[in-house]
């Protein structure tokens, strides 16, 4: 006989149904309002046909195109070749007259990352779709430590970039020296499948770190074939110049740049390099913003030290002339370190870009509101650093490197992607259209334009440094392992649905580093055997 409670529980059930179904439906609907991304949960399909078809494009890679089809089954390219005949079970792309792409790896982004008394407003999955929407399709972010330590700081991590939507991989970033994290950086290493670490030569007081832990740090990434990375900029002539800027009554975004000139960033590139190349182990600059810094590089390779510089979207096309805006708001979100230079060094850093001293392009996306960008409106000690540009980077990238004339569409494909596939060891996994890689690729139209607006971007900003910008050639499709995530501008992507891409350690920049050593041992002529004198 069933109990007379019975009916209260029933109702009391589907209340309970109606009242889940509503919260589902209310934050489905906050994703959709808000326009970073678009899913299941927004009526539209996260599902997309295993097969898939890309006919009639120009296929390029870093050194060759070919008009081609690209058949692809499962997340993976199965061949590359003319006139590829499919059943009708195959969903088919038309891409004549429209150039098919590995997509964008972005080698330097910053989501969902506490700094400076606030925290980023892109999170994995907002920060990702707006990627997706730009012809990025991987990422590589920085993991910054929990108290020093690395396994604390990959863990958060590991929790934030759950809701991820896309493929991305992590660096992790040393903000002291000692034992724990010596052997930390080898479970990071042979564990997690993270083959870089990245040094602050700035933030004094917080995460710099000085000569002495960077050679032994340097000697640690040598041992275990994971590339040493630094944000090159003197951290303790940066604090005197803040000093000076604050005695001088210059508290607004200008005082920014103002107290970290170039010069700043050429020594400590300078220095960087040189201690690299005593311990003899490569060496990767990071969001290269200045001549000085870049001539460092230049130097450098030509005497045939290994090092990579890393120009970012900002410094090649902006100017720091918006720092000088009458308007907080506006002066205030072009605020980031190193700071965007006058105007000149973004030609002299194309140009690098065009001739190969610099070998790849990210963005250091580090997104902050024009609220929070507001705490430091009496003293820019207190503004937020950081730019967007990961949904940009593609487009801004083509429009002002291949529609000037200044690289070619296969160096396109090789800044945007390629090198960074090679340099962080998952070529051709990733950064390549071929029988094997992952189905991340973009088809680009050259002859259709795009505009940039914070009120039309995928970021949760409301501002965007490039507010304004048309230009020529557009992503149209976005394929991200498999699956069309981006077309006729429309978003179609689901938190959750990301991978982590782990990356092995001794990459091409590895090679010869031994017989390099042992050359060295060998030019050394020593110890000298030698007699002592007898009475």
């Amino acid at each position: 006989m069933a109990s007379s409670s019975s009916p209260q529980r029933l109702l009391l059930l589907l209340s309970l149904i109606i009242l889940f179904a509503f919260c589902s439906i209310s934050e489905s609907s906050q994703f959709c309002d808000a326009g970073i991304g678009y899913g299941e949960s927004c009526g539209v399909s996260s599902s997309s046909s295993p097969k898939l078809l890309i006919k009639g494009g120009t296929v390029v890679n870093a050194h060759e195109m070919e008009v081609a089809d690209v058949y692809v089954e499962d997340g993976i390219i199965v061949a590359v070749r003319p006139n590829i005949k499919v059943g009708d079970d195959v969903t088919v792309l038309d891409a004549t007259g429209k150039f098919v792409m590995p997509g964008g790896i972005d080698p330097h982004t910053h989501l969902d990352m506490e700094f400076m008394g606030s925290g980023t407003i892109d999170d994995f999955f907002s920060g990702q779709a707006a990627a997706l929407a730009g012809g990025t399709t991987m990422h590589i972010d920085f993991v910054i430590p929990v108290n020093g330590s690395l396994l604390s700081g990959l863990e958060a991590y590991e929790k934030k970039s759950k809701k991820s939507c896309m493929a991305y991989g992590f660096h992790m970033a040393i903000t002291k020296w000692d034992e724990v994290v010596s052997k930390e950086m080898e479970i990071m290493v042979n564990e997690k499948g993270i083959n870089s670490f990245k040094f602050f030569m700035a933030y004094k007081g917080s995460f710099m770190i000085n000569d002495e832990l960077l050679l032994q740090a340097f000697k640690k990434c040598k041992s275990l074939g994971a590339l040493a990375m630094v944000h090159a900029e003197n951290g303790d002539a940066v604090y005197e110049g803040q000093r000076r800027m604050i005695e001088l009554g210059i508290t607004g975004p200008e005082g920014h740049a103002l107290s970290r000139p170039p010069v700043l960033e050429g020594e400590a590139t300078a220095r960087a390099i040189k201690l690299a190349g005593f311990v003899n182990t490569p060496l990767y600059v990071v969001h290269v913003m200045s001549i000085d810094a870049m001539e460092e590089i230049s130097k450098a390779r030509k005497s045939g030290l290994k090092v990579i510089g890393e120009p970012v979207v900002s410094g090649l096309v902006l100017n720091d002339s918006w720092l000088w805006d009458p308007d907080f708001i506006t002066a205030a979100k072009y605020v980031m370190s190193p700071p965007i230079r006058a105007a000149g060094h973004g030609k002299a850093l194309q140009a690098a870009l065009s001739m190969g001293t610099l070998q790849l392009v990210g963005t250091d996306h580090c997104t902050f509101n024009s609220t929070q960008k507001a705490l430091g409106i009496d003293d820019f000690l207190k503004i937020p650093n950081g730019v967007n540009g990961i949904e940009e980077r593609m487009h801004l990238v083509w429009d002002t490197m291949v529609e000037s004339g200044q690289i070619s569409v296969t160096d396109y494909v090789r800044v945007t992607s390629t090198e960074c596939a090679r340099i962080f060891n998952i070529y051709p996994r990733k950064g390549a259209i071929r029988a094997g890689s992952d189905a991340d690729i973009i088809i680009l139209n050259p002859n259709s334009s795009f505009d940039i607006s914070a009120k039309s971007h995928h970021s949760r900003s409301d501002t965007n440094v490039y507010e304004g910008w048309r230009g020529k050639g557009k992503v149209e499709v976005t394929i991200s392992g498999g699956r069309v995530v981006w077309l006729n501008d429309e978003l179609k992507v689901f938190p959750g649905s990301g991978k982590y891409v782990e990356m092995r350690p001794f990459s091409y920049l590895f090679n010869g580093i031994g017989k390099a050593d042992e050359r060295y041992l060998s030019s050394l002529k020593a110890p000298v055997k030698r007699f002592r004198a007898t009475t």
